[in-house]
This record gives structure tokens, sequence and C-alpha cells, in this order.
């Protein structure tokens, strides 16, 4: 049997504790069922994380995404730890292709005394072409994570965005079990990020 050709790495947020109802876990069975090797790890105190400790655990499970198109999903204060992580990636842990989902803006982090040291984690649009071949964003347009809207808070990454009506934060409160444009994109990257149905 051939080794995958894409391998896929899951990253969740904040207070998640990878619940199967939710898009991520839902995304994951998924495209293990069709074959395709899919990681999706629980971060360690999920509810008071800790920059150093995720960081740790997403390189180390860099390190087991193997060859082949290398492809990581971020969803929320996952994004964060991207943007920290980005800079001081080797060249063996680059990526081809990166999706940010529903990134929080960074004031919103720094209400909450357990994430807001990600809130300092600067904006760099270099890191983010070194770290991976293409990076994309999507978010709700009225996610109350991101009262300022994605496209203009995160405008200085110079991503495209695909903004998704009434989808808030994309996660279990929006409705947001199976999602399956996202897991169109993983097979296609020309895919557009639509709202699910």
């Amino acid at each position: 049997m051939p080794a995958p050709s894409r391998r896929v790495l899951v990253l969740h947020g904040w207070q998640n504790h990878r619940p199967p109802g939710h898009w991520q876990w839902q995304l994951t069975e998924s495209l293990r069922a069709a074959g395709e090797q899919t990681l999706y790890p629980q971060f360690p105190s999920p509810d008071e994380p800790s920059r150093a400790e995720w960081t740790a655990l997403l390189r180390a499970e860099l390190a087991q995404l193997g060859g082949g198109e290398r492809i990581v999903i971020a969803h929320s204060l996952a994004v964060w730890l991207w943007l920290s992580a980005a800079g001081d990636l080797t060249p063996d842990e680059r990526v081809d292709r990166v999706l940010l989902v529903a990134p929080p803006a960074p004031e919103m982090l720094a209400g909450f005394p357990e994430v807001a040291e990600f809130a300092r984690v600067p904006q760099d649009r270099a890191a983010l072409a070194r770290a991976a071949g293409s990076t994309r964003l999507v978010a709700g347009d009225d996610d109350r994570y991101c009262p300022g809207g994605a496209a203009a808070v995160f405008a200085g990454l110079h991503l495209p965005v695909d903004m998704l009506p009434g989808a808030g934060h994309l996660d279990l409160d929006a409705g947001y079990g199976r999602w399956p444009s996202v897991e169109a994109w993983c097979r296609d990257p020309g895919t557009t990020l639509t709202p699910r149905e």
C-alpha cells in the first residue's frame, strides 16, 4: 500500500477538549477514514495554556508529520500559536499549506489572563512566508472574538481571506460540526471556503 501523499496536522484552540461534534474532530475522522494521515493532538492544559508548552508539542507534532504534502489547520488560539512559532521553525519543520481559522483579535486575548501572553506575539508576514508555502485565513464576519473583523485586524499579513457570513467563531456554538468545504480544501487548495450547510 503506498504511503499517504498528504499529511494534515489539526490544531485546536483555548478551552477546546476536542469534543467529537466539533468540525476539527469531524474533519480528522473523515480524513482518516479516507486513508489520510491526520494528527489531532490534545494540547496540555487547554483551559490555562502555556505558550512554551504548546509550542513544544507543536514542534513535536511537526516532526511526526512526515514527508509528502504537509498541511496545518489552526483554529482560534492555535492561530496565535502558529504565528508565534512560525519565525523559529527550521526548514525541516516547514509545511506546504496553512489554514488559519477564526483568529481572535489580540485585544480580546489580552483581556483574559489565561491567554494574554499570546496577545504579545507579533504579526510577522515574513515569518509566515518562511514557515509555509501558502497561508490562508478564514473567519466569520460576525465573530465576537474578533470584533474589528479578521480581514482588517490581520491585514498586515497580506493573506487571502475567506469571510463567511453568519459563521461566528466557527465553533460548536456557531453550529460548526461537519464542515465539508474545509475537508475539500485539504484535498484541493483551490477550494473556496464556504459556510457549512
